[in-house]
């Protein structure tokens, strides 16, 4: 088959490997209707990859039809429509029955395409772990296209909103608009924010904010923008969608005394000189981390469902997955208007 593997900084080749096939009798393979990009993706695109593995299949975003289960998969059938959450799990313990793989307490977590031990899914098949509980059946009234969304960005998204303590009435800010902050917008409106400032430095992406309801703000003009619009007391939540040093300590800049930060832009540093006496003082709430999609999908599938949360609005691209080192040079320039990839089989 055909697959997009790493080898080093901006070398992602799209060539043969072999197929997927079924390791334990709990597993399933899924032939690719289609994949996308997420922002994660780029880090191994630069080179700060999550192993020191090449030759790997990337991508953790997928939707596809199954083609064969083991002998020990109940919940699935050949011919069933289907979306990975990005992360898996054992599927048994508490964690992972709760919707918490990250958490797994048989140390059975991982991640789609960061390295040769869980191949990627940016190819024409895959294999699935545990099926019966890391692929769920697409649900009825939501299209390949919203699932795909739902498989980690519109999660995450939510999660940093849900993170953020957002609740009527409240003022927030997102900090980074790509396709995430973008969604994240979206979600804090739906959980009833009164104001959403959106802050990014691509005045394309802030356009799509400003068309969302927010008041899109470039980032050397937000703290001043904010602190006068407030009249000093600034926001109750704040949520960073972009990873840097810089958008984290904008964000803790931005909220009020006793409001939150909620941090989802992954993280490459290693050390952040965060300002302890400063946020004790506030007593601010401070969250970082990582989304287990399968516990933000109940809440999710009736959002999107009845079409108050629409996260296909932001797929930009479609390409066929031949084409994804060209994808990933577009993603990574923001040429072209480029937000959410999305390669389909050739």
């Amino acid at each position: 088959m055909k697959a997009l593997r790493y080898y080093g900084v901006r070398d992602i080749r799209h060539e043969g490997m072999d197929d997927p096939r079924l390791e334990t009798d709990r597993d399933a393979i899924v032939r690719m209707t289609g994949c996308s990009i997420c922002g994660s993706d780029l880090h191994i695109w630069h080179g700060h990859g999550f192993s020191e593995d090449i030759g790997f299949c990337v991508g953790h975003e997928a939707v596809g039809e199954v083609v064969e289960v083991g002998r020990g998969v109940s919940r699935l059938r050949v011919g069933d429509s289907v979306m990975m959450p990005a992360a898996v799990g054992c599927g048994a313990c508490r964690s992972c029955l709760g919707g918490v793989v990250h958490t797994c307490e048989s140390n059975a977590s991982g991640c789609y395409g960061l390295s040769a031990s869980l191949q990627g899914v940016q190819a024409e098949a895959f294999r699935v772990p545990v099926a019966d509980v890391n692929a769920v059946k697409i649900p009825s009234g939501i299209s390949e296209d919203q699932a795909l969304m739902m498989t980690d960005a519109l999660a995450t998204a939510w999660f940093g909103a849900r993170n953020a303590d957002i609740r009527p009435g409240n003022s927030v800010a997102v900090i980074g608009l790509g396709p995430i902050g973008l969604m994240a917008v979206d979600s804090a409106f739906v959980m009833g924010a009164g104001v959403v400032y959106a802050i990014d430095p691509v005045a394309e992406r802030r356009a799509l904010a400003t068309e969302a309801g927010a008041i899109a703000l470039a980032p050397d003009e937000a703290l001043e923008t904010i602190r006068a619009a407030t009249h000093g007391v600034k926001l109750d939540c704040v949520v960073e969608a972009v990873g840097s040093e810089a958008t984290v300590d904008l964000a803790l800049r931005l909220v009020r005394r006793r409001g939150t930060v909620s941090v989802i832009g992954v993280q490459q540093a290693r050390r952040y000189a965060f300002p302890l006496e400063r946020a004790f003082a506030a007593g601010l709430t401070f969250r970082i981390g990582t989304c287990s999609v399968p516990e933000e999908l109940p809440a999710l599938f009736p959002l999107v469902q009845s079409g108050r949360l629409r996260p296909e609005k932001y797929i930009s691209h479609r390409m066929p997955l031949s084409a994804g080192p060209d994808a990933y040079r577009l993603f990574e320039a923001r040429e072209s208007g480029a937000l959410k990839m999305v390669l389909l089989p050739d």
